[in-house]
């Protein structure tokens, strides 16, 4: 048991809740996943948000706080899976919308990873920058 409980599910759930500015209330309200009528109910979110234990969370609930939290489905679902159970392979940019597949990233530093997210995200911006230029 030397190895520090990953936290990747948490801290994103908590973080984005913050950066949309509602409360865990609002959360529960807008969390309806839109195949199955689940939700992701306020006790469970409080519970993932103080880093308290829970079950990896199913499809539904994962599709539920993708909707609530208005991120891409497979953002929540890799960090869940880095969570849950331990898979990682990448780093989002900031803004969450590129990611770098890299080996061995488990053993890269937080610093590095940082890195590697700047590059992302500046790779991204050039990327919409030439598509948008005429050709």
């Amino acid at each position: 048991m030397g190895e520090q409980e990953r936290t990747d599910f948490n801290d994103l759930v908590r973080e984005r809740r913050a950066e949309l500015g509602i409360s865990l209330r609002e959360l529960e309200a807008r969390a309806v996943d839109p195949e199955a009528g689940e939700r992701a109910r306020f006790g469970w979110i409080s519970k993932v948000e103080k880093r308290r234990p829970v079950d990896a969370p199913p499809p539904a609930l994962l599709r539920a706080l993708a909707v609530g939290l208005a991120l891409p489905l497979r953002v929540l679902q890799e960090a869940a899976a880095a969570q849950f159970l331990g898979m990682t392979s990448y780093v989002w940019s900031e803004d969450r919308t590129t990611r770098v597949l890299a080996a061995h990233i488990e053993e890269m530093t937080d610093a590095e990873r940082r890195q590697l997210a700047d590059i992302a995200e500046s790779f991204a911006r050039r990327r919409a920058r030439s598509e948008g230029a005429p050709g």
